[in-house]
């Protein structure tokens, strides 16, 4: 299973009101190496262990394998992780055909906005909504594992 992803920063909340649902989202890292990350993540009622390859030298595109777990099992999980855990709230917003996913981050994050979109190929085209801002796709500081370990209020 190949992810491809571009990510971009959001410049302002115009999107909440176009976004059709939200999500609180709680996850934490148990192995942050650039080789292989592990995360698991509560969101919503539901919770999943996650494993994920490193990126494609543009960072669109890497693996990605995805389990659904118990979230007492999560939540067990999320004691052993490595510090600064990802408290976040994300928004669903549909774009033409395209899905946004926009997280708000909180606590040692706070501040930052970031977009997501999958695709099926890494030039396929979307149309970018007026909030989109700069691109931000293979940047490694905005991993959610990199803000794990080095949180943006440090930046």
């Amino acid at each position: 299973m190949v992810e491809i992803e571009r990510k971009f920063l959001v410049k302002n909340h115009a999107f909440e009101a176009q976004a059709y649902d939200k999500k609180r989202i709680v996850q934490g890292f148990l192995n942050t190496d650039k080789k292989r990350v592990v995360r698991v993540r509560i969101i919503g009622d539901r919770a999943f262990i996650t494993v994920k390859g490193p990126s494609n030298s543009s960072g669109t595109s890497r693996f990605e394998w995805e389990k659904e777990i118990a979230v007492e099992d999560a939540q067990n999980l999320l004691k052993l992780c490595l510090p600064y855990p990802i408290y976040k709230t994300r928004y669903f917003v549909k774009k033409g055909k395209h899905l946004f996913e926009v997280d708000c981050f909180e606590n040692e994050n706070a501040g930052l906005i970031v977009a997501e979109i999958e695709l099926e190929t890494e030039n396929s085209a979307f149309e970018k909504p007026d909030w989109l801002g700069k691109e931000v796709t293979g940047d490694v500081r905005y991993y959610n594992s990199m803000l794990s370990n080095n949180p943006y209020q440090k930046w």
